[in-house]
């Protein structure tokens, strides 16, 4: 059994509106040294799979079809082995 932590952000290319609310709002409790503020999303899953490599392979799979938007959103996925 694996555990899958996958990280979902918005290109560095695409205006991250609510990333920059939460920049203003952080500058506005004078934290101004803060800057470039990105949100994203994480899921966490687990994988039944003969081995990492294809636990991996089924992470990919998923975010590819389900989980991000290719054309607006990156990607990472870390696997991990679970007892």
């Amino acid at each position: 059994m694996y555990h899958a932590t996958i990280v979902v952000t918005l290109r560095h290319s695409i205006l991250d509106p609510q990333g920059k609310a939460v920049e203003h709002a952080i500058h506005s409790l004078s934290a101004g040294r803060v800057s470039n503020v990105r949100i994203g999303k994480q899921i966490q899953c687990a994988i039944d799979a003969p081995s990492r490599t294809e636990a991996a392979g089924i992470a990919d799979t998923i975010c590819k079809k389900l989980l991000a938007n290719p054309v607006m959103e990156d990607y990472t996925v870390t696997i991990e082995e679970r007892a």
